[in-house]
């Protein structure tokens, strides 16, 4: 098992060193100190951060950035904090927020648990994102997986009421698992009985459209903070 030396827990994610691109790398030195906020232990001031008051969504592993770019871009009423650990990812979406001049958009490159413990304050998301999060689809793995009680009671404790948490999954056993522990959590209300068609704001991916293509299923799962 993987364990932080500090905290004695399973960590949900290995980090990969990575290839960086030479357009990442550009992004990251000449935007990463504009976009990209330091982890810290200490709680966020939205209105400082994105000089302005407006509904914050939190996403949790965004990849390459691609679906979080284009939500940002379609929603830009709304601010987006995106966390991965993985620096091509940060690179990524930095090389996109450049390309597509978008400024409702962070990057924090750290753990989420412990952003989410130290950075976010209670009750204060209007939403969370987390899309295709490592499946760990050994049974031996499992115990790996980001979407388990705690971290989901935690979760729940920094999103406003009427806020929400959206999932999803192209792998049914994951799915079967989120639904089992999103529907255990007394603070959460399925919006759907039981998975959720996939919301507008949501965009296909490339590999999901491949997927569904060759009849793999892609399971959305969307509740509100009650």
């Amino acid at each position: 098992m993987l364990y932080d030396p500090n905290e004695r827990r399973i960590r949900s994610f290995v980090t990969r060193a990575g290839r960086v691109s030479t357009g990442q790398q550009r992004a990251l030195d000449s935007l990463g100190p504009q976009f990209c906020l330091p982890y810290a232990k200490a709680p966020l001031d939205y209105a400082q951060v994105f000089g302005r008051s407006a509904p914050v969504v939190l996403e949790i592993g965004f990849g390459m950035g691609d679906t979080t770019a284009r939500i940002a871009a379609a929603l830009p009423e709304h601010d987006f904090i995106g966390v991965e650990v993985h620096t091509p990812g940060i690179g990524s979406l930095l090389k996109l927020i450049g390309e597509q001049d978008l400024h409702n958009l962070r990057l924090i490159q750290h753990d989420a648990v412990e952003v989410l413990r130290d950075m976010i304050p209670p009750a204060s998301l209007a939403g969370v994102h987390i899309y295709f999060p490592d499946p760990w689809h050994k049974a031996r793995h499992n115990k790996r997986r980001l979407i388990q009680s705690p971290f989901v009671a935690d979760l729940c404790r920094h999103i406003a009421p009427g806020g929400y948490l959206h999932c999803a999954t192209d792998w049914e056993d994951y799915a079967v698992q989120m639904l089992e522990v999103l529907s255990a959590e007394a603070s959460l209300q399925n919006t759907a009985d039981g998975y959720a068609p996939r919301p507008a704001w949501r965009p296909e991916t490339k590999f999901e459209r491949r997927g569904l293509r060759l009849g793999h299923g892609v399971w959305d799962l969307l509740f509100r903070k009650k």
